[in-house]
């Protein structure tokens, strides 16, 4: 009797591991929806060329539907709510698991997603007006804590990677630079370049023309590490503000509750495109830096990133528009 016991819970685990593995490679038997921001951004750019890459490896056609609006809550909502079953993905930047501490959201950054790979990020510049008397960042610092309230930094929205780059950068150097607020990075940025507002923290991509060009003073780079992006440049980080990082960083979901051979076999896929030399000098082209993390990586990202702007969001008391 126990014997058949043993034998018959043997053959249910097998039988259970083989349809785990048939889901993943049966996966997928129809189209597959990637929800993007809206059109026209780097993330509906990144969305775009991954969606074109993988295509081939599924086996299907790879659909990117734009759902801007409420900073990416609404489209977060969506496939929250949707099928745990692959067809339906979020691809979207780190305001995603930011925006809770700014407004509420219908959702769970951590338990209403499953995270498949952080794909890419978009560096920050930190610029200032060539009139600003300052070439470096502990110089920058040093006249903000002298001038106190007296220099203006320029932001499109709230929570974009413009906004919260210069906030870590106030709450780590201990400076008060006052916000101005524009509709979008492209009219903030002019006001730099007129001279009306003397900081701001552009993507390199919008940024870097102009430092070329002479209209703005590049000080460094956002990110950990010095990036290909901006050559030359020293890291915040290492130009005197130990401890910073900042960029626009875009993952890849699913729904919770999807199954983990399925999230496997879209993580396999995406990682292996985000690493074709071609595809990574498109989206240098574009000012973007490829990623290409594993499951685990992005999970880790995430709750690291929640930890630490988060905290940022909350002293500084920003609030969703």
């Amino acid at each position: 009797m126990l014997l058949r016991f043993i034998v018959a819970t043997f053959s249910a685990g097998i039988t259970m591991l083989a349809a785990g593995i048939v889901a993943g490679q049966d996966f997928p038997q129809k189209p597959v929806r990637i929800v993007a921001s809206e059109p026209g951004g780097a993330g509906d750019f990144a969305a775009r060329l991954i969606a074109q890459g993988i295509a081939g490896g599924l086996g299907q056609q790879i659909i990117v539907e734009n759902r801007a609006g409420a900073g990416g809550a609404i489209a977060a909502d969506l496939v929250a709510k949707a099928p745990a079953d692959g067809y339906t993905l979020l691809f979207y930047a780190n305001n995603i698991w930011l925006l809770p501490f700014m407004q509420t959201v219908p959702y769970d950054p951590v338990r209403d997603f499953s995270p498949i790979t952080l794909a890419v990020k978009a560096p920050n510049l930190l610029v200032v007006h060539p009139s600003l008397p300052v070439k470096s960042v502990k110089e920058l610092i040093a006249l903000a804590k002298a001038r106190p309230g007296a220099l203006n930094y320029a932001t499109g929205g709230t929570g974009s990677s413009n906004h919260l780059g210069a906030e870590l950068f106030k709450a780590l150097a201990g400076v008060n630079i006052v916000r101005i607020t524009y509709k979008g990075a492209a009219p903030a940025l002019n006001d730099v370049i007129s001279g009306q507002v003397q900081v701001m923290f552009p993507t390199t991509a919008a940024g870097a023309p102009h430092v070329k060009a002479g209209r703005l003073t590049a000080l460094a780079v956002t990110t950990a590490q010095p990036s290909a992006l901006a050559p030359g440049l020293p890291t915040v980080a290492a130009a005197g503000l130990p401890g910073y990082e900042s960029a626009a960083m875009f993952g890849m979901f699913a729904p919770t509750g999807t199954r983990d051979t399925i999230i496997q076999r879209l993580s396999q896929e995406i990682v292996r495109v985000l690493t074709r030399e071609d595809v990574k000098e498109k989206f240098f082209n574009a000012g973007v830096e490829t990623v290409a993390s594993s499951p685990e990586q992005l999970a880790a990202i995430v709750k690291s990133d929640m930890a630490r702007m988060g905290k940022v969001i909350k002293d500084a008391g920003i609030r969703g528009e």
